[in-house]
């Protein structure tokens, strides 16, 4: 198979694979949307975790509330950067794990923006009851995932020779 062919695999791959993700983002908080929406939350594990619905508005912690035109420019803004980087990235095994993450932050961004055109907030449902943490979705643990292994990955894993292939074409 010819190099330019199996780069257009990987790249419907990658938007299958965000894609999926972004179904099962969708597919959650639809869910939740028909079932606890007005509704007490549902008790997994008592004072520790809970599903609890919550219209958010605004961005992690609350911020920005009611900013809705931010945050679509944010995430036609991230979708760009992340396919530039994408598209930078070496079609090798060893960069697989940046390809991942890319394909991970995208899905979170388009899951939480479909939220926002389609409700004009983010549905939330996930409730660390025990450390009070702000309640989120699956697209937040997508994008904090993907971010933050991105993040160990450049920082510790890639080599600077690894990063000036990706960063200085």
């Amino acid at each position: 198979m010819r190099t330019e062919s199996k780069r257009y695999i990987h790249y419907l791959a990658a938007l299958v694979g965000a894609a999926i993700l972004t179904i099962i983002d969708q597919v959650t908080k639809h869910i939740v949307l028909v079932n606890l929406k007005g509704n007490e939350p549902f008790v997994i594990w008592e004072g520790v975790f809970q599903l609890e619905y919550l219209e958010n508005r605004g961005a992690a912690f609350g911020l920005f509330q009611n900013q809705r035109i931010f945050f679509l420019a944010s995430a036609a803004i991230i979708s760009i950067v992340v396919v530039i980087f994408y598209l930078r990235v070496p079609m090798n095994r060893r960069f697989l794990p940046l390809r991942l993450c890319a394909v991970g932050i995208i899905a979170g961004a388009w899951g939480n923006c479909i939220d926002r055109i389609r409700l004009n907030y983010v549905v939330d449902f996930l409730y660390f009851k025990l450390i009070d943490f702000p309640i989120f979705n699956v697209a937040d643990i997508y994008v904090t995932v993907s971010t933050f292994m991105l993040a160990i990955l450049i920082c510790f894993y890639y080599k600077e020779e690894d990063l000036e292939r990706i960063f200085h074409r």
